[in-house]
């Protein structure tokens, strides 16, 4: 199990990947973004790195990841799980008594 929960980056060329680890945010990152000399990217192509290397904590560099991917419109919603789903239903019912 990754430590992350994954995330969907859909990138400018049309093509997708799930990134739920530092390694694959180090694959995504080389992939095709809008604009890669944004402050956000900057930050977070440093982070990730310095992850890899064990100088920077791994929660943090994801975080950057995150929000550079999320600054440049590249992550794609995710859809609720079936289980939190089926809860959502059980919760609406409850509220029809």
């Amino acid at each position: 199990m990754s430590r992350f929960l994954p995330l969907t980056i859909r990138f400018v060329d049309g093509s997708a990947m799930t990134v739920s680890s530092i390694a694959d945010a180090r694959r995504a990152l080389g992939g095709t973004w809008k604009n890669k000399k944004t402050a956000a990217y900057k930050a977070a192509d440093r982070l990730v790195d310095d992850a890899l290397n064990g100088i920077c904590r791994p929660d943090i560099a994801f975080a950057a990841f995150q929000n550079a991917a999320a600054q440049q419109g590249l992550l794609k919603p995710a859809k609720p799980s079936a289980a939190l789903a089926m809860l959502d239903e059980l919760a609406s019912l409850d509220g029809h008594r």
